[in-house]
């Protein structure tokens, strides 16, 4: 959930400067990007990729201070929870065999996080919603020890006056109050980052909204939480539900939250977002930075705390040059390293051949419909059926087989993607649809077996995350 902060406790007098600070802040980005002074950097590839600590009952074991402390990776970090931890990749040019060497160092990383783990007698498991968690677990004492998460819980609770409200209807219901944001621990992803030209970078945020509903359908692993059989991407609802606080009221459609799919397209620039936030938003961490404008810490704070499922991030080039990533939220994390690769190249892919389209021909599609297409994927995954270009409505499966994918391979085509990395990643994703065969189709499948229990599924899953064989291959054992 972001970078950490120093202290604890705010004045209102913190917020006020702060808020002056990131005024002018924002102001300054404004006026470089109108001048053209981001970076123009080739294409950029890196990501995140969230996991849980289990215990041999299949538990989320809250071991992170010790699991960290012992790995000493720079690419390892803590998440909100003490029974989460993050994997980072090291960005890389957007060419060539990136997904190949993404695939290999994330590997190098991932086998000694799992000897680590195993020393503590636990597990690492990459899976969007860990099907064996109980709310208990979600507890104060299992929140990281970071004044950031302290601070968030705080002041998103102040914000909305009551208790979290969990309503999630599925193939089951589940409905609870909670009191405090860990419920958002029981979300872990793959977050895609993508620093892109500062020309292209508002087509390819929109090319990644509506990129969403094919992604997050196609990469679906999270549908089981608390017990309950829920959507295909679980994770969506539950993250949207567990951090649920508005922005500013006074509009017509009532006040923006902090966690969703946007407002809409960035028309004119990706400035837009920024300049929403700073509108939009109330202030949450109010930390004050003694770090010229130019650094722009203020902003890239407060953007952490307004969590769009595409979000643009701000950051700078070796030579301190600003420059814009996009940060792609839908994915889970999982079933397997290859797997994550694999929803990777897809989404660059894609994305990438629908920036080209939307930046010769304009946007294709509505934004309340792109909205629409990702809810209706999260819920019902390669069953949804969706409304596309030309303005009819489509079973996703098919859409993806007569299309989709197509676009996809075009796309790192035109990026200059070797083909072995091509046909071996975009190959994973092109069985997976074939057999209709996702983390979600999966852990439902297994669920129909005589005797099956959450506990023996994740058991068997974890079996076959070790395998590195993808989902699209794995027996119901």
């Amino acid at each position: 959930m972001g970078q950490e902060i120093n202290v604890s406790a705010f004045k209102p007098s913190d917020f006020t400067q702060f808020h002056q600070k990131l005024s002018q802040e924002t102001q300054y980005l404004k006026d470089l990007i109108k001048q053209g002074q981001c970076s123009q950097k080739a294409p950029v590839a890196g990501f995140e990729i969230e996991a849980w600590l289990i215990d041999d009952s299949m538990q989320a074991s809250p071991k992170n201070v010790s699991f960290l402390k012992n790995l000493n990776d720079p690419l390892a970090f803590p998440e909100l929870a003490k029974f989460n931890i993050e994997l980072n990749s090291i960005p890389e040019q957007l060419t060539g065999t990136v997904f190949s060497s993404l695939h290999k160092n994330l590997s190098q990383i991932w086998e000694k996080a799992c000897e680590h783990a195993q020393a503590l007698n636990n597990h690492i498991l990459i899976i969007g919603t860990l099907p064996t968690l109980k709310p208990s677990a979600m507890n104060l004492k299992n929140m990281s020890d970071m004044n950031r998460y302290r601070v968030l819980n705080e002041q998103i609770l102040n914000i909305r006056g009551k208790p979290i409200h969990l309503d999630i209807g599925g193939i089951e219901h589940l409905k609870f109050d909670h009191n405090d944001v860990m419920l958002e621990s029981a979300t872990t992803s793959l977050q895609l980052h993508t620093q892109i030209p500062l020309a292209q970078a508002h087509h390819f945020y929109n090319a990644s909204i509506i990129a969403s509903a094919a992604i997050v359908a196609s990469c679906a692993n999270a549908p089981y939480l608390f017990g309950k059989n829920l959507w295909h991407e679980s994770r969506i609802p539950l993250f949207e539900q567990a951090i649920e606080a508005g922005g500013y009221g006074g509009s017509a459609r009532g006040p923006l939250k902090r966690v969703s799919f946007g407002s809409g397209y960035a028309r004119v620039s990706i400035m837009e977002c920024f300049q929403e936030n700073l509108e939009h938003f109330p202030i949450l961490l109010p930390e004050l930075f003694s770090d010229p404008i130019e650094k722009l810490e203020h902003l890239r704070l407060h953007n952490g705390t307004i969590w769009r499922w595409n979000r643009p991030l701000v950051g700078f080039d070796e030579d301190h040059t600003p420059h814009i990533r996009i940060e792609h939220r839908t994915p889970s994390a999982g079933p397997t390293i290859i797997d994550s690769i694999a929803n990777a190249a897809f989404y660059y892919g894609l994305s990438k051949d629908l920036c080209d389209e939307i930046m010769t021909t304009g946007i294709p599609l509505d934004f309340a419909q792109a909205k629409d297409n990702f809810y209706q994927a999260a819920h019902h995954g390669l069953d949804s059926h969706i409304v596309w270009f030309d303005g009819e409505k489509h079973g996703l499966q098919k859409l993806l087989q007569t299309d989709l994918l197509a676009r996809a391979r075009k796309g790192l085509q035109s990026l200059a993607i070797t083909s072995a990395d091509i046909d071996t990643y975009l190959g994973i994703i092109e069985q997976r649809i074939a057999n209709k065969q996702t983390g979600s189709q999966w852990q439902r499948q297994f669920m129909q077996l005589p005797q099956a229990t959450l506990k023996s599924m994740t058991e068997a899953y974890l079996a076959h995350q070790y395998s590195e064989i993808p989902v699209s291959q794995w027996e119901l054992n």
